[in-house]
């Protein structure tokens, strides 16, 4: 399997001198409950800083949150849930899943979007992606699962006969064929991060199936809140980049910035750290 390097990743998107605000990526992310807050708030800081626009939709005291750190989110737009919709159609990426609990509420929203907006480029993480309906996966979307994770994915597309039941010996397999049957992009988190691709990359990145591995990372990554950072890293990548490009790229960045971390201060980091630093690395590797 193909370790990816920075040559992979030097073509991303990057915004051009003569553009406007609005023309380098426009972003939404639904996150957050009642019981979760600042996870969806850690994908909202990284995000808006690559992407011109970020639109925010959570519970109520988490709109009410953002809205009082607006120093923090200049170009940013808390929206009611009620409203989510208009901003889907308009928005050029979705993530949605950070800091919301497993519980019928999730079902239903993730659920209800995915299928009506399957036309979109979604971005599938944490509670929703524990809670979706895997036969309404949206062709090119990217499923961002720890092992844990992916194996709940896995059985539960063995138990509903989406997948033939064999014998697959590696995770990679598994990633693998998942990814190539529901046509999406497939990142499973971990001490070296497995990323396969079963969409359609327009023959730009890699051929149909292609898997690759991301390494780096170190223990100061472990702590509560460094996924949902790359949740948004690859979100706001994925609104101007082929998903799959997105998906390794933000993988690959996330563990250099967690390096770059380390190098200085041991493990000693948290996930607000490791937002401030992602910038640093789009900086070094790609300007």
């Amino acid at each position: 399997m193909k370790q990816i390097s920075y040559e992979d990743i030097k073509n991303l998107y990057l915004p051009p001198p003569d553009s406007h605000k609005g023309q380098n990526g426009r972003l939404l992310i639904i996150g957050g409950s009642h019981l979760f807050h600042s996870a969806s708030l850690w994908a909202l800081k990284v995000a808006s800083r690559i992407v011109d626009l970020v639109h925010y939709s959570s519970v109520l005291e988490n709109n009410e949150l953002v809205m009082r750190l607006k120093s923090e989110f200049r170009d940013g737009i808390v929206v009611p849930r009620k409203d989510v919709e208009s901003y889907i159609e308009e928005d050029d990426a979705i993530l949605i899943g950070p800091g919301m609990t497993r519980d019928y509420e999730t079902e239903e929203i993730t659920n209800k979007l995915l299928r009506k907006f399957p036309h979109k480029q979604w971005v599938i993480d944490a509670g929703a992606l524990q809670m979706m309906d895997i036969s309404d996966i949206p062709q090119n979307a990217i499923l961002t699962p720890h092992r844990g994770e992916f194996t709940l994915l896995w059985d539960k597309a063995l138990h509903n006969k989406l997948l033939a039941a064999r014998e697959i010996e590696t995770i990679e397999e598994k990633v693998q064929l998942f990814a190539k049957h529901f046509q999406c992009s497939v990142l499973v988190k971990g001490k070296i991060d497995i990323v396969c691709n079963g969409g359609d990359s327009g023959g730009k990145i890699c051929s149909f199936g292609e898997c690759v591995e991301i390494h780096g990372g170190n223990s100061g990554m472990t702590k509560g809140g460094t996924g949902d950072v790359l949740a948004g890293l690859i979100a706001a990548l994925a609104t101007k980049n082929d998903p799959f490009l997105a998906t390794i790229a933000g993988a690959f960045i996330n563990k250099q910035a967690g390096d770059s971390l380390y190098a200085r201060v041991g493990p000693f980091f948290n996930a607000s750290d490791l937002a401030d630093e992602i910038p640093r690395i789009i900086n070094k590797l790609i300007i």
